[in-house]
């Protein structure tokens, strides 16, 4: 004779779903000490299930993508949860050694030789400063390494 599932039942699983989702989500921990300012590699890392419902899960890593490849801001120990905020993109140019500068605007290419006032990763905004004039201009960091400056 077949089974009824009776309201209970259905109330009881509803309860319980939100619990079984959170049994099966996983944190990325380090597997070593990681120090402010070394690259984290994916050797360091594993997954890890989660024990408890976080608060407020896009704080953490959940996947070794957000994780491997980037730099240490803080100290990263084994075993605990990694923040996001603990992490950065690695820098592309660093502050004082040259790179090369390049205005584009249309067909017209200007290219100078400068040394970044300070270390930047793909995408950030840095201060340069041009070894030919001496003038401190503004550009985006390139994934290349180079710099491209902006008419203002």
């Amino acid at each position: 004779m077949p089974r009824r599932v009776t309201g209970i039942a259905i109330a009881t699983l509803a309860l319980l779903a939100p619990a079984l989702a959170a049994a099966q989500e996983t944190v990325v921990v380090p597997t070593r000490v990681i120090y402010p300012g070394q690259e984290v590699g994916a050797d360091a890392l594993e997954i890890v299930p989660l024990r408890r419902n976080l608060p407020n899960p896009s704080v953490y890593a959940l996947d070794l993508e957000q994780v491997a490849g980037k730099v240490a801001r803080n100290t990263l120990l084994p075993g605990r949860m990694v923040f996001n905020a603990a992490l950065r993109d690695a820098y592309v140019v660093e502050a004082g050694k040259p790179v090369e500068m390049r205005f584009v605007q249309g067909p017209l290419t200007i290219s100078a030789t400068g040394v970044p006032l300070q270390p930047g990763s793909a995408g950030d905004v840095v201060r340069i400063r041009n070894l030919d004039s001496g003038q401190i201009v503004s550009g985006v960091v390139m994934a290349d390494g180079t710099v491209r400056i902006s008419a203002s």
